[in-house]
């Protein structure tokens, strides 16, 4: 995907289904809305709670999720990880 009228392409990986989903986003859109919209689209439920997920950029937590893509420096192509907020056990 291109830059079109504002809007760019950005990756985001949710490590729950180890799944990359690519989001057409505007610079204005909040880390929670972009969390939102990727449980979404890659968890295929409405029934997500989006509190039990963090967002991963540059390998930092971000930790206030109502900034902008803008504010954070995401550009086309960023990459961003949804994982789950709690360590899961490993049988």
């Amino acid at each position: 995907m291109t830059a079109v009228a504002g809007r760019f392409a950005v990756r985001v990986m949710v490590t729950d289904v180890w799944d990359q989903v690519f989001l057409a986003v505007e610079p204005t859109l909040t880390v929670a809305e972009l969390k939102r919209q990727a449980l979404l689209q890659a968890l295929k439920r409405s029934a997500v709670g989006p509190a039990d997920y963090v967002v991963k950029f540059h390998g930092a937590q971000v930790l206030d999720e109502s900034l902008t893509l803008a504010a954070l420096g995401a550009v086309a192509n960023s990459p961003f990880i949804i994982l789950p907020a709690r360590r899961q056990a490993v049988r």
